[in-house]
């Protein structure tokens, strides 16, 4: 049986970028997947065979009425989020707002109300940042909404060690997805922009969407069974030397 065989999991954010690249890994590694994400359309064009759920992970009500008809769980991969630029005297209350509910609102409503879901054994992944590890200019709320991920990941670990269920946080640096295209093609200094983002690290490049899925894999996986509680970085070494 593969790594995931007979394994079902949610994965949050699954209608693009490096949630719909995990949801195609866990797919080909033998897994049953729930997809969530705000499109329908988008999740369907992920993986067609899947669970589509379409779903604001922060609107508690929603959550609610999810968690109902959610089925029992063998993993989450909980990786939806979005980010908003902006120091913290710059950014107005409702950045802050938005940045706080998008990226641990939503993991901690759903860790909440579909945690009894889990079943004995399982594994969580939070999907964290690098920059909510150490401080960079202009992305205060984002950081300490993913600093707030971390800690969700080492307190779970905690509360749910008696079931056995793991839990732990991966921490990315900047990934080439189809955002970031977006954002360099709207910039007058695209190149100088990729380059900028390359160089934040010791590899000099951009991490990939599979390379992330690949550890998300892993940490669900039972080969991992030994780990929880933890906060991985995968950035190319930026937090390790800088």
């Amino acid at each position: 049986m593969s790594a995931l065989g007979g394994k079902r999991i949610l994965v949050t954010g699954a209608g693009s970028g490096i949630g719909r690249a995990a949801a195609r890994l866990f797919a080909d590694r033998g897994a049953e997947l729930i997809l969530v994400g705000r499109r329908l359309d988008a999740l369907n064009e992920t993986l067609e065979e899947a669970m589509h759920i379409a779903l604001d992970h922060a609107d508690d009500a929603a959550v609610v009425s999810f968690s109902v008809r959610c089925p029992a769980l063998d993993g989450m991969f909980l990786n939806a989020g979005q980010l908003q630029l902006g120091s913290v005297e710059s950014s107005p209350i409702s950045t802050f707002d938005q940045m706080i509910a998008a990226n641990l609102r939503g993991p901690w409503l759903l860790c909440h109300h579909l945690g009894p879901k889990l079943n004995h054994g399982a594994s969580v992944v939070l999907s964290g940042s690098n920059i909510g590890l150490r401080a960079i200019p202009d992305s205060a709320a984002y950081s300490v909404a993913k600093a707030g991920v971390h800690m969700l990941a080492k307190v779970l670990a905690l509360e749910w060690a008696p079931r056995k269920i793991r839990c732990n946080a991966i921490a990315p640096g900047p990934v080439h997805t189809a955002m970031v295209d977006a954002r360099r093609h709207a910039s007058p200094h695209a190149d100088a922009d990729l380059a900028r983002l390359s160089e934040v690290n010791p590899l000099h490049r951009l991490g990939r969407e599979q390379e992330v899925a690949a550890l998300a894999a892993h940490l669900l996986s039972d080969e991992s069974a030994w780990t929880t509680g933890c906060v991985i970085p995968i950035d190319g070494g930026a937090d390790a030397v800088y």
